[in-house]
């Protein structure tokens, strides 16, 4: 009886060594043939008569600049403990508020933050709290509430490394991500 128990053990063993020494199969990329350009492109002045009034190069790139400056969603911060905003942060929430109703397409994310003292939990209410009073400022000046979620990160997503003031005054706050266009 111990002798087949023996061999039946062994046999297992060495059934289960071969099946995991297996050669790895290497992948196949396809051959995928690019597409041929025959039409040369001009890198030539363009012809006389074809400028387009009123057009400067640099002032097109500040343009762009400027534009990309305006729908930027500015962040707001927080006293220590606290989720009230302070009067900068109201002007912020209106400058993100004149966007949005600009940009009727857009819709937003607030990202709760916090510093790193307190519990895990209690950071996490609290960054809930800020992200909830911000949502709240911007639906009152007319923005949907559907365009609007919310989430809190608590201490988790800090911006400033430190353990002082400067660092955690820096990691109170609120972030707008623009999640869809």
């Amino acid at each position: 009886m111990r002798k087949v128990l023996i061999y039946s053990l062994s046999l297992f063993l060495i059934l289960v060594f071969a099946g995991c020494a297996g050669k790895k199969k290497e992948g196949i990329e396809p051959q995928v043939e690019q597409p041929k350009v025959e039409e040369e492109i001009s890198t030539t002045e363009p012809a006389e008569g074809t400028e387009i009034p009123g057009y400067e190069e640099e002032g097109v790139v500040r343009g762009v600049d400027e534009l990309a400056r305006e729908m930027e969603l500015v962040n707001i911060y927080f006293d220590f403990d606290k989720y009230f905003l302070r009067p900068e942060a109201k002007e912020a929430l209106q400058k993100n508020a004149r966007i949005l109703k600009a940009n009727p397409q857009i819709k937003i994310k607030i990202e709760g933050h916090c510093d790193e003292r307190g519990t895990v939990e209690y950071n996490l209410a609290l960054g809930e709290k800020r992200s909830r009073s911000a949502r709240d400022y911007l639906i009152n000046l007319g923005i949907d509430p559907g365009r609007i979620s919310i989430i809190s990160y608590g201490k988790e997503r800090p911006v400033a490394m430190g353990h002082n003031e400067d660092a955690w005054s820096k990691n109170r706050r609120d972030e707008f991500v623009i999640v869809t266009r």
